[in-house]
């Protein structure tokens, strides 16, 4: 008999991958706000209580968070309600149930002062308050809920929602020039890719705790951007006179300071024996081809 998997988060764009990763191998349930199986609301404590008593998974997959990174410096309450108090909810249900956590985390839990990226053993430090809500999602889950993987990742992108490499296809093809912060550095990684890792690492049962999850390799938003625009012209989706234009940070208006280098290295993934995801250029390539433009 198949294992039983919950998704919760399912209708977002890392939660559809995961979703399709995991259907061939798992009996998969989905869980979200407005669509699936389950209508879930993490932050209403005895609802996620009942609704995860009810399935009775053997894995729960926390996609669902607050990922408005200005949204949360604007709506700080909301963030930690969502991002913190929401996730506990979550682990103290699996905890009651015996269910294994993996949750879904982020490289802005660090401050970006590291010249070489960081590992899993890094003392985080957030900048802002989207940052903060997740590092006290990680600690909450830590304190309930022993069986857990909490999994790190960045600058996500894929085919099923908003995301930076889509709308920078999106500004080129208009034939609007493009400008884009050159001094902040990260981990761009495909949430195809993602999922994929997740999904080794529930199959193999790695050891529980923290891990660093992207595609290899390192860029700026400029250089992804500049990628991004390459890619589009070569496939001929983009006129030849588009042009990206690098800024500094304080040229782009935001109400959020973010890390400068917020790289991350994947030693304990490493350590397992599983495979590490594949280079951000050949995952970029593979989702500009997968888009239906």
């Amino acid at each position: 008999m198949k294992e039983k998997v919950l998704v919760i988060g399912a209708s977002g764009m890392l939660g559809q991958d995961v979703c399709a990763r995991f259907a061939p191998h798992f009996a998969l349930v989905t869980a979200s706000r407005q669509t699936g199986d389950v209508l879930l609301d993490i932050t209403e404590p005895a609802s996620v209580r009942q609704a995860v008593a009810d399935v009775a998974p053997d894995v729960v997959i926390l996609c669902a968070a607050y990922t408005d990174v200005d949204g949360c410096e604007r709506n700080p309450e909301r963030a930690y309600q969502v991002n913190a108090f929401g996730a506990g909810n979550v682990a103290s249900a699996c905890a009651e149930v015996g269910a294994r956590l993996l949750y879904v985390s982020t490289d802005y839990v660090f401050d970006g002062e590291k010249s070489d990226g960081y590992t899993e053993w890094d003392a985080p430090r957030p900048l802002n308050v989207y940052g903060a809500s997740k590092l006290a999602g990680e600690e909450w889950i830590r304190e309930v809920c022993p069986r857990h993987w909490t999994v790190r990742t960045a600058w996500l992108y894929g085919t099923g929602g908003k995301c930076f490499p889509r709308t920078v296809l999106n500004v080129a093809r208009r034939g609007e020039p493009l400008r884009v912060v050159s001094d902040q550095t990260g981990s761009p990684t495909f949430t195809w890719d993602l999922a994929g890792v997740l999904l080794e690492m529930v199959r193999q049962r790695v050891p529980y705790g923290t891990y660093h999850v992207v595609n290899q390799g390192s860029a700026t938003w400029y250089e992804l951007a500049c990628k991004v625009v390459d890619l589009a012209r070569a496939k001929g989706l983009i006129s030849e006179a588009v042009s990206v234009t690098p800024i500094r940070s304080g040229e782009w208006l935001s109400p959020t300071r973010r890390p400068a280098n917020s790289v991350l290295k994947m030693r304990r993934l490493a350590w397992t024996g599983l495979p590490l995801p594949r280079h951000w250029h050949e995952a970029l390539q593979d989702y500009i081809q997968r888009l239906d433009l």
